[in-house]
């Protein structure tokens, strides 16, 4: 029956009756879910830092004390929760409706409406708590664990989805193109949230480096290969076994040279590496554009670009390695996939071969993209003929060449730089075996060993960390997120790998965002199915927010809302936790260690070889030889716990994080062999410790 006139303030008082129920229902379960959430240190923990949960408790007038099992717990009422949820709700819903009622016609009622029913997504967050009392009372101890360590993803989806509804709402009724359209103007937006993220990630990089906080290691060694390299000495780290091409085929950063000459320096190498990682937000902008034939829809898939944490640990992983080669990698796979999506297929090759020679095991992106392109070939989707011969051919030739890519490296060329020694990310599939040949053997012919190490709570905690920051939307181009499926599952088994907070996944997220960004386009047919769906709910008096708007929304929400709970970057709260160890005032306050370090560097010449711990380790680099002062076996050092025997000088840093030793007579080499080291007087107040050979000791 049609609506009548006289129906509509009938209709209009049952929206607004429906949308405060839902409010309500919205405010209850986050009052309920942050009560659970506060009661114990493990699912608060997950929000905020410890020191921060404890303080947060006390405020809402609970207390912290210490459980039976030595485990730390809270006691939080479930009324100030309320209130404070209640009040916020409040305000925020009234600055909504207000935003609501200035873009688009209608009365407060209708305003307040829409924003109501965008309170349902806050009912997530009672899910959380519901299925996490099922859990309990049914036993189902995996599941309840799983809950426990992912409260921070409900509620980002919770987040999310709200935000992204009140933007729907209040978008005018051009929808996402509300904002101009222009190329210009969308070209100057887009590098200016390129250069917001180059500054920024560029400032914190700098600041640990001035710190002394980077460590050597897989961070500041990639500088001293390009050092090593120009001066003669062969591409190498003192920390390598030999040449660096016997831990990987990865060269990508000598692209870096002619720029390292004019200035030699770490700190360019971060410049360019945050640089690079945001460039990839290009690729991104135009694959978006092209699929949704929106500009506004390409500038917010570059904004949840540059707000996926994902990326941000690419940057600054969560041990503070700020600097991989493997980084570089995200920008030539993104505009690989714009060149193939533009048939520039050349073009693609090239960008690819690029690409790989970040590390040799990308080559699992790349094969399983040459299937793709086959596939696609094949039934005529590459060139828009019935089929594309020359389509079906080079998909063939790339996947061939991606096995043959990766057998040839880990079998041939890093042993042989190795010394026919087995590779030394083997330990990492321990569970597998002991070589590479038992790994691969094992997992193909144990089907319930490989599927007991994949199907488990880290695999599914690792594909929401990767999907949720992008609303999901990459599901909606299955075939090409499929690409990167064999390199997560190959992630999912490493035993170190499984956590977006290193740098294993760099190859996963350009062909994430290549899935999103055509997924964008592919959002349209689906949410016309879900408006004829609205279309039917008697309860609404309009029609909802326009979802493609909602969706376009909803990516980079989910982006930043994720964010707000990983990231350490200042679009994280950790950064501004001063409990936090990651926290501006932690990492990034000055560190009186840097004062007393030109004290150290004066009394050595850079002609010495110099021994010195992690963090100081990189600026002796430019020296005759830096050597690492630790307790690793080594075999510049003859697999001895020692110092190479031609080494000049032993520096030790007794403040850095993980530093042992305290005081001179504590050190071994003074302990051992004190004819044979002197210790220099200390002009540090103890901050260094600085031995140097004696003169009437030959060095051996």
């Amino acid at each position: 029956m049609p609506v009548t006139p006289a129906d509509q303030p009938i209709l209009q008082s049952r929206s607004l009756l429906w949308a405060t129920l839902i409010v309500l229902g919205g405010v209850i379960a986050q009052a309920m879910s942050s009560q659970s959430l506060l009661s114990a240190e493990v699912t608060a923990t997950a929000l905020m830092s410890p020191g921060t949960w404890r303080a947060l408790v006390v405020m809402l007038g609970g207390r912290v004390a210490q459980g039976n099992s030595g485990e730390w717990i809270a006691d939080v009422d479930f009324l100030p929760l309320l209130l404070m949820w209640s009040m916020f709700a409040a305000v925020s819903g009234f600055v909504a409706a207000l935003l609501i009622r200035r873009k688009t016609p209608g009365s407060w009622s209708d305003s307040l409406t829409s924003v109501g029913f965008a309170f349902g997504w806050w009912w997530v967050m009672g899910a959380w708590e519901l299925f996490r009392l099922l859990a309990f009372s049914l036993g189902m101890e995996s599941v309840e664990q799983f809950l426990l360590v992912s409260p921070q993803l409900w509620q980002a989806f919770a987040l999310a989805g709200w935000l992204a509804q009140m933007l729907a709402a209040s978008s005018s009724p051009s929808g996402v193109e509300s904002v101009s359209t222009g190329r210009d103007s969308s070209w100057k937006w887009l590098l200016g949230l390129i250069a917001v993220y180059v500054v920024v990630f560029t400032a914190m990089n700098w600041r640990l480096w001035f710190n002394l906080r980077i460590p050597h290691g897989d961070s500041a060694m990639y500088e001293e290969h390009l050092w090593n390299l120009a001066h003669g000495k062969g591409f190498r780290s003192y920390l390598d076994q030999g040449l660096f091409l016997g831990e990987h085929i990865q060269v990508i950063h000598l692209l870096l040279l002619p720029l390292h000459w004019i200035w030699p320096s770490h700190l360019l190498l971060e410049l360019c590496e945050s640089t690079a990682l945001a460039i990839g937000a290009i690729p991104v902008f135009r694959m978006a554009q092209r699929s949704t034939g929106s500009s506004r829809a390409g500038l917010l898939l570059a904004a949840a670009y540059l707000l996926y944490f994902p990326l941000h640990y690419l940057d600054i992983e969560v041990d503070l390695k700020t600097f991989r080669p493997e980084s570089f990698c995200v920008p030539f796979f993104l505009f690989a996939f714009d060149a193939l999506e533009q048939r520039r297929l050349r073009l693609m090759c090239v960008l690819l071969l690029i690409a790989l020679s970040a590390k040799e095991d990308y080559s699992i992106i790349i094969a399983p993209l040459g299937v793709w392109i086959t596939l696609q070939g094949y039934f005529g989707k590459l060139g828009g003929e019935a089929k594309d011969r020359r389509g079906v051919l080079l998909g063939l030739g790339i996947a061939v060449f991606g096995v043959a890519y990766l057998v040839l490296g880990t079998r041939v060329v890093i042993p042989w730089f190795r010394g026919g020694a087995e590779l030394h990310y083997v330990k990492y599939f321990s569970k597998f075996g002991n070589s590479m040949n038992e790994v691969v053997w094992n997992m193909l012919t144990k089907p319930s060993l490989l599927f007991g190490e994949l199907v488990t709570a880290g695999t599914l905690m690792y594909a929401l960390s990767m999907l949720l920051p992008i609303g999901f939307i990459a599901l909606l181009s299955p075939s090409r997120l499929a690409v990167g499926l064999p390199l997560f599952g190959i992630l999912c088994l490493n035993e170190l790998a499984h956590d977006p907070r290193h740098h294993f996944h760099a190859p996963l997220v350009p062909v994430i965002f290549w899935a999103t960004s055509v997924g964008l386009g592919n959002t349209d047919h689906v949410c016309s199915r879900l408006a004829r769906l609205f279309s039917r709910v008697a309860l609404l008096t309009s029609s909802p927010p326009h979802l493609t708007t909602f969706t376009r929304h909803f990516v980079w929400t989910s982006a930043f809302a994720a964010g707000l709970f990983l990231s350490m970057s200042p679009f994280g709260l950790l950064f501004w936790d001063a409990n936090a160890s990651t926290s501006l005032w932690k990492l990034y306050a000055h560190d009186p260690r840097a004062d007393h370090l030109p004290k150290v560097l004066a009394q050595i010449p850079p002609t010495a070889r110099v021994a010195s711990t992690d963090f100081v380790h990189p600026r002796f680099t430019h020296h005759e030889r830096s050597y690492d002062y630790s307790h690793y076996r080594r075999r510049i050092a003859g697999y001895e716990d020692k110092v190479p025997d031609d080494t000049d000088f032993i520096v030790i840093d007794t403040r850095h994080p993980y530093s042992d030793l305290k005081s001179p007579d504590q050190v071994r080499e003074l302990k051992d062999h004190p004819d044979v080291w002197e210790l220099l007087p200390d002009k540090t107040d103890g901050y260094f410790i600085v031995l140097r050979r004696s003169v009437h000791s030959p060095v051996k």
